[in-house]
C-alpha cells in the first residue's frame, strides 16, 4: 500500500477508536513519526494532508526541518527522542515541541537558548510509566516537582505527558497515565496542559481508550525503519 493509503487506513483506525471511547472526532491528532525516513516519504505524506512529524535524531530531524523551510512548507515538528545537554540548542533553534523531558537541566537549556524570535517551545514530560530500567522518562511522583519548575521558564510552555509503556501492559499503564494527567491539570490550572501524548502503531486503540490526546505512528504510516544512520 502507498504512504496515502496507509495514512487513510491509520486514520480510519483512530476515528474508530475514538468513537468506541465515547469521545469527539478529532480529539486525538495523528503524529507521524519519520525517523529514519527519507524527505520523499514526508512529502507523500504531507500530499496526503499531515502536517506534524516526530524525529528522534536531531541532526536528521535538523535536515529535514531546513529542507522543507527552504521550500516554504509549514510544518509542525516534534522531538521525541532522548535528549542530550550538548543537543538542546540545535533543538531549541528548529523544533516546535520536545516530548521528552525528564530533566530540569534540560529544559533549563532549552529555555535558555530558545530564540527571543520564536514562539516559547511546547514540551512534555516523559514518564517512565512501566518503571523500566532502560526506558527513558521519570517516575510518576517526580513529575509534579519537575513539571512546577518547567512552568517558571519562560520560553517553555508546558503541554502535558508522554509515555511509552513496556509492551504487554499498555491498558494499567494507559490508565495509570490518564490518572496522572488529570492530576497535573488539577495542580497546574494556570498551564495550558492539554496534550497526553501515549499510543503507537500496535496500542492505538488502548491508549485512545484513556484518554490520548495524540498517538505517535510510524510503521503503519512509513513502513518498517531502516536503521543505517552513522
Amino acid at each position: 500500500m502507498s504512504i496515502s493509503e496507509n495514512i487513510a487506513r491509520v486514520q480510519g483506525q483512530i476515528a474508530q477508536a475514538t468513537t468506541q471511547a465515547n469521545r469527539t472526532l478529532g480529539s486525538v491528532a495523528l503524529l507521524a513519526v519519520s525517523k529514519t525516513k527519507p524527505v520523499e516519504a514526508i512529502e507523500e505524506a504531507i500530499e496526503a494532508g499531515l502536517r506534524a512529524f516526530g524525529e528522534n535524531y536531531v541532526q536528521e530531524g535538523v535536515s529535514k526541518i531546513t529542507h522543507f523551510q527552504r521550500r516554504g512548507v509549514a510544518l509542525q515538528w516534534h522531538f521525541i527522542g532522548p535528549l542530550q545537554s550538548n543537543k538542546t540548542r540545535l533543538v531549541a533553534e528548529h523544533f516546535d515541541w520536545v516530548e521528552s523531558i525528564e530533566r530540569e537541566k534540560i529544559a533549563q537549556r532549552l529555555s535558555e537558548q530558545r530564540p527571543a524570535g520564536m514562539a516559547p517551545l511546547n514540551v512534555l514530560i516523559q514518564v517512565n510509566i512501566s518503571q523500566e530500567g532502560s526506558k527513558s522518562g521519570v517516575a510518576v511522583d517526580e513529575v509534579l516537582p519537575l513539571a512546577e519548575k518547567i512552568a517558571t521558564l519562560p520560553n517553555l510552555t508546558l503541554r502535558g505527558l508522554m509515555a511509552i509503556p513496556e509492551p504487554g501492559k499498555g491498558s494499567e499503564a494507559f490508565a495509570q497515565m490518564q490518572a496522572l494527567f488529570n492530576q497535573l491539570k488539577a495542580a497546574l490550572p494556570e498551564c495550558a496542559i492539554d496534550t497526553l501524548s501515549m499510543g503507537m502503531t500496535d496500542d492505538m486503540a488502548q491508549a485512545i481508550a484513556h484518554g490520548s490526546t495524540q498517538v505517535r505512528i510510524g510503521t503503519a504510516i512509513f513502513g518498517a525503519r531502516q536503521y543505517n544512520k552513522n
